[in-house]
């Protein structure tokens, strides 16, 4: 094994390895005007020591893998992290690997070292148990949290020869099986004996203020992990960058799955959600949100029951704000985070998300990270490793989290978000202001909640504030004053990918408040032909383009709208 102590040679780095970090620029330039000033800046010094627990996090890569040391040592360099702290081990670099394979690889050399170095307090034995792990007399550990770099295997196929009947537990197969995620494994490092079959409770689950016996049982694990090393990298920059300002954008719950304990726990999402300040839309019907539906800036997203990621997230060029936690509740929705395009973890780090959990297997609906619970424990300004481990059930099991363990979403509080508002980039900032207004209206403000609203508008025009406004107005039966609302989006060369549904709203609002003309304008921002709309929502925008420019009596645009409609319906025929 490798140790990488403090003043490690950094410039030893492969060539592959340089590359890969060099994508972390590749990486900054899709996340368009989500303020990297800011996410440069989190990137400072003056941040590196901020987290008490930074001294007391470990991390492990895969010596093998340039990448993995890489992701290591980013990490240690923005959280402050000592480098000694560092656990380099040679492994496989497949996701999936054996028994014989994490015990002798990775188990067994890190829990020495753990050890031997006083990480965990115990008095080794030459004794092993039945898979080869040495017996250990352990009383605790000192370690805050486990990070898990890309390039460390994912999961442990099921030995079946290994597999013995377990009692109290189901006696279905797919409850008496040893397939495991390799981090839920290591969450039972500072553990004396645990079968390797079926799982555990978890002792931290549901428990605000564990105590320090039940804490001493669990190394709580989270996984810097992606597509690519520059996503998985890019996970600490982003969470650096959304706790400077607090967490700024609106909330989505998916929330009919047809399970009623799921979707009762996405009801509770969303009431939290709200309770946050935060805008926030809820998807009832038994579809999913389709690719038109409103998604800007989606900082929170929760939803469940399809098994690829579909939707606006699979729009080219969709991207989230930094701080974006989504969770898919799927299963197998992390078999893989090596593709941004199938199941849900990968794709969703591939594009920005800075936290998520998800299912390594099967781990059945009752077993896995409860949504609610989650996104209880971040309201309430955990850390994102605590918050994991107080919403999962069970250990020894198929859940992962990932992300950085050590980040707070919301541990900037609303009044210090909006009294530093001037830091956010312009495309967070009215999230901010809407916070704002929610927080008034919940302590009885609507009138004030209303004129902030139509201040910021006025100072700072901007598409949610107008459509927010817009709402107030219609509301009030105004609908005129909706429309002039709606007449200060300042038109932009391309709209990103993430507003292209609010834009759609702006359009069909405009429609209903009896405005066709401007709706054109909207519909023409949209339909571009350098926009890189999915050809199935261009068809169904044209069509409503075409009935706005035949109301508004603008027949240049109309006529060639519907040329372009009957071409694309003809193509889609043949």
């Amino acid at each position: 094994m490798t140790l990488l102590p403090g003043g490690a040679n950094r410039a030893s780095k492969s060539g592959a390895g340089c590359a890969q970090c060099r994508s972390l620029q590749t990486l900054y330039s899709r996340i368009r005007g989500w303020g990297l000033l800011v996410l440069a800046a989190g990137l400072g010094t003056g941040l590196r020591a901020a987290d008490p627990l930074a001294a007391r996090v470990v991390l492990l890569a895969n010596r093998d893998d340039p990448g993995s040391v890489e992701i290591a040592r980013h990490y240690a360099e923005v959280r402050g992290v000592p480098a000694g702290n560092i656990f380099a081990l040679s492994m496989p670099a497949a996701e999936t690997i054996t028994w014989d394979e994490f015990v002798g690889r990775i188990w067994r050399p890190l829990q020495d070292e753990l050890v031997r170095r006083k990480w965990i307090d115990a008095i080794s034995m030459d004794l092993t148990d039945e898979v080869g792990r040495r017996k250990q007399a352990i009383a605790g550990h000192r370690i805050a949290f486990l990070v898990v770099c890309r390039g460390v295997p994912l999961r442990i196929a099921h030995d079946s020869a290994r597999c013995q009947p377990t009692r109290g537990l189901p006696d279905q197969p797919s409850f008496q099986t040893n397939q495991a995620a390799v981090d839920s494994e290591l969450s039972l490092l500072a553990v004396n004996e645990s079968a390797i079959n079926g799982f555990v409770p978890n002792p931290l689950f549901r428990r605000e203020r564990p105590a320090p016996g039940e804490s001493a049982r669990v190394v709580k694990v989270s996984r810097l992990d992606g597509p690519t090393a520059a996503d998985a990298a890019a996970l600490v920059d982003r969470a650096v960058a959304a706790e400077r300002t607090g967490l700024a954008g609106r909330a989505y719950v998916d929330q009919a799955g047809g399970r009623p304990e799921g979707d009762e726990w996405l009801r509770v999402v969303a009431g939290e959600a709200r309770a946050l300040g935060l805008d926030t839309d809820v998807e009832v019907t038994p579809e999913t949100y389709g690719a038109g539906a409103r998604f800007d800036a989606p900082a929170l997203y929760f939803g469940w029951y399809t098994p690829h990621l579909n939707g606006p997230f699979a729009l080219p060029g969709f991207m989230f704000p930094p701080g974006a936690i989504a969770v898919h509740i799927h299963s197998f929705s992390a078999e893989t985070l090596r593709s941004g395009e199938t199941g849900w973890c990968g794709p969703l780090l591939a594009r920005g998300v800075t936290a998520t959990v998800g299912n390594v297997f099967e781990p059945y609906l009752q077993l896995l990270h409860r949504p609610d619970l989650l996104l209880r424990a971040l309201a309430r300004g955990e850390r994102f490793g605590d918050a994991a481990y107080y919403a999962l059930p069970v250990l020894s099991w198929q859940s992962i989290a990932i992300g950085d363990p050590l980040y707070r979403p919301f541990a900037v509080s609303v009044a210090d978000q909006w009294s530093h508002r001037a830091r956010l980039p312009a495309t967070l900032r009215p999230y901010v202001v809407l916070r704002r207004a929610h927080e008034l209206e919940r302590a009885n403000q609507p009138v004030a909640a209303r004129a902030l609203r139509e201040t910021e508008l006025e100072a700072h025009p901007s598409l949610p504030l107008a459509l927010a406004v817009a709402a107030d107005r219609e509301l009030a039966g105004d609908r005129a004053g909706a429309v002039g609302a709606l007449k200060r989006v300042e038109p932009a060369d391309q709209w990103p990918a993430d507003e292209w549904g609010a834009v759609h709203e702006a359009a069909a609002r405009s429609m209903r408040d009896g405005a066709p003309a401007l709706a054109v304008t909207f519909f023409a921002q949209l339909l571009d032909p350098d926009a890189p709309l999915p050809v199935d929502l261009r068809q169904v925008w044209l069509a409503e383009a075409v009935a706005a420019a035949q109301a508004a009596g603008d027949e240049t645009r109309g006529a060639a709208w519907s040329r372009e409609l009957d071409a694309l319906q003809l193509g889609a025929k043949k």
